[in-house]
C-alpha cells in the first residue's frame, strides 16, 4: 500500500515531528509510505517539497495578507489563525498521484487550501486527516480556550476583532461545505480532541478515530543518570524536567510552575531543598526564571531529550491546553513519572495515580500535590517504559493506522 502524508514542515513543530515519525513508523511497518512538505528541513529521501520556492512563498504571503488584512492588522493575532484561502497543487505532484491513500496532517500557513482538497478528492482516492489541534472544527483558531462558538456559529471572532458575522464564520461554512462534499476520515490524536470535535457544530456527525502520535518508545534508554551538564544537582535531588518548543508561550502555564513551586517552598521545605527543577526549549523572557522558588537549571535549546528525561523523575506539563502531550510521553518512556494538568489530551497518556497525576483543575497547591506525590510514589522506571512502549510507540501506532487505511482503501 502506497501512502503520502502532507504536512507545511518536516520538522518545525508538533505537528511536523509527529508526521515525520508517523511516516518512518509506516515505513517500518511494511507500508510504502512517503511525505510532502512545503518546508523541508532535513535530508530523508522519502520527504520531498509540495512545490517551488517561489510558489511556496507566494501562497504563505497571499494567506497571511489576506488575514491582516481581516483581523484588524492585528500583528498579535496573525499567526493565530488560518482561512485555507491559498495553498499548493498538492493533486499534481507525482506521489500522491501514486498513492493509495492521502493523510493530510496541519496543512496550513498556505501549504493546502480548501479549493486543493477538493482537487485532492477529485482523485478519488481515500483521505485521511489527522488532527493535531482544533482548527478542524472551528472557523479559524486553532485552539478555542474558552469560546463556545465553535459548537454553534463562529462569529464575533476575539482573534479578527470584528463584530458580527466575519473571517471566522466564512471559514466555517466553507469547512462545512467541504464536509458535506467530500469524504474525509477524520483521526484525533486524543480523546479529548476527538471530543471537542463532536461537540462542534461543524463535525458532530464527523467519522472520527482516536489514534496517538508516535514516539520511538523503543529507542528510549530509562536508566537513572546523572550528568552534570544537564542537571547540577546531587543523586539525592528530585528532579523535575519540563520542556516546551517555547516555555513562555502562555499556553504552556510558566506561571503556574512558579506558582507551585512557591506553594511547595511555603508547605513543603523539606521537599523544596531536594527539588530541582530542568528547563529545555527556548524562553523569550529570561528574567522569569528569577521567580523559580527552588533550585533550577535552564539549558535552552535541546534535542537530547531522553538524556534529559533519565537526568529527571518527574517530567511535568503545566499547560492550559494539550492536543496530546509529547513530553510526558517522551518522558514515560525514559521511566519518569508524569505530572500535568488535565486540561487536554494528558489524560490519554497519564492515569492518574496509577503511572502518574493529573491535576483535575489548573491549581498551583494541586500541581504542587501532584510533584509531592511523583516524588514519593516509588513507580518503578522500567514499568513506565513498558506502558509507553506498549500504547505510544510507532509500531503500535503504524498498526492503527493499517488496519485503518486498510479499511479505506479499495
Amino acid at each position: 500500500m502506497k501512502v503520502v502524508l502532507i504536512n507545511r514542515s518536516d520538522s518545525l513543530g508538533g505537528a511536523a515531528v509527529a508526521s515525520a515519525r508517523l511516516m518512518r513508523a509506516m515505513r517500518r511497518s511494511g507500508i510504502d509510505a512517503r511525505m510532502l512538505v512545503a518546508d523541508k528541513r532535513g535530508s530523508d529521501p522519502n520527504v520531498a517539497l509540495l512545490g517551488g520556492p517561489l510558489a511556496t512563498k507566494g501562497c504563505f504571503l497571499a494567506e497571511r495578507l489576506g488575514i491582516f488584512l481581516r483581523n484588524g492588522l492585528n500583528r498579535d493575532t496573525l499567526f493565530k489563525i488560518d482561512d485555507a484561502s491559498w495553498g499548493l497543487n498538492a493533486a499534481a505532484h507525482p506521489w500522491v498521484r501514486e498513492a493509495d491513500a492521502i493523510v493530510l496532517n496541519w496543512i496550513n500557513q498556505g501549504t493546502l487550501s480548501v479549493a486543493g482538497i477538493r482537487r485532492l478528492a477529485a482523485l478519488r482516492k481515500p483521505i485521511v486527516w489527522v488532527m493535531h489541534d482544533m482548527w478542524n472544527c472551528t472557523g479559524v483558531c486553532h485552539h478555542a480556550y474558552d469560546c463556545r462558538r465553535y459548537r454553534q456559529v463562529c462569529r464575533a471572532c476575539p482573534l479578527t476583532g470584528a463584530k458580527g458575522t466575519d473571517l471566522s464564520t466564512a471559514v466555517q461554512r466553507a469547512k462545512q461545505q467541504l464536509y458535506a462534499d467530500v469524504p474525509i476520515h477524520f483521526v484525533a490524536v486524543s480523546h479529548w480532541l476527538a471530543d471537542c470535535c463532536r461537540q462542534s457544530s461543524l463535525m458532530r456527525n464527523a467519522s472520527i478515530s482516536v489514534i496517538a502520535n508516535p514516539i520511538d518508545a523503543e529507542k528510549f534508554e530509562f536508566g537513572r543518570r546523572r550528568d552534570p551538564d544537564v542537571c547540577p544537582a546531587g543523586p539525592d535531588a528530585i528532579v523535575a524536567a519540563m520542556g516546551a518548543a517555547r516555555l513562555d508561550d502562555p499556553v504552556k502555564g510558566f506561571d503556574l510552575l512558579v506558582a507551585a513551586t512557591r506553594h511547595i517552598a511555603a508547605h513543603n521545605p523539606q521537599l523544596a531543598k531536594r527539588l530541582h527543577i530542568v528547563l529545555y526549549g527556548t524562553l523569550r523572557n529570561q528574567s522569569l526564571l528569577d521567580e523559580i522558588a527552588v533550585p533550577h537549571t535552564y539549558l535552552g535549546y535541546r534535542s537530547d531529550v531522553n538524556r534529559i528525561m533519565q537526568n529527571a523523575d518527574i517530567v511535568l506539563s503545566t499547560s492550559r491546553y494539550e492536543s496530546f502531550g509529547y513530553t510526558l510521553a517522551e518522558g514515560l518512556a525514559s521511566g519518569c513519572v508524569p505530572v500535568t494538568t488535565g486540561m487536554g489530551g494528558q489524560a490519554d497518556i497519564v492515569k492518574h495515580r496509577q503511572n502518574g497525576y493529573v491535576s483535575g483543575t489548573l491549581s498551583p497547591a494541586d500541581i504542587a500535590a501532584g510533584i509531592e506525590w511523583a516524588a514519593g510514589c516509588g513507580l518503578d522506571r522500567a514499568q513506565q517504559h513498558r506502558y509507553a512502549l506498549n500504547h505510544f510507540d510507532g509500531a503500535a501506532v503504524a498498526a492503527q493506522y493499517s488496519t485503518l487505511l486498510s479499511g479505506l482503501v479499495k
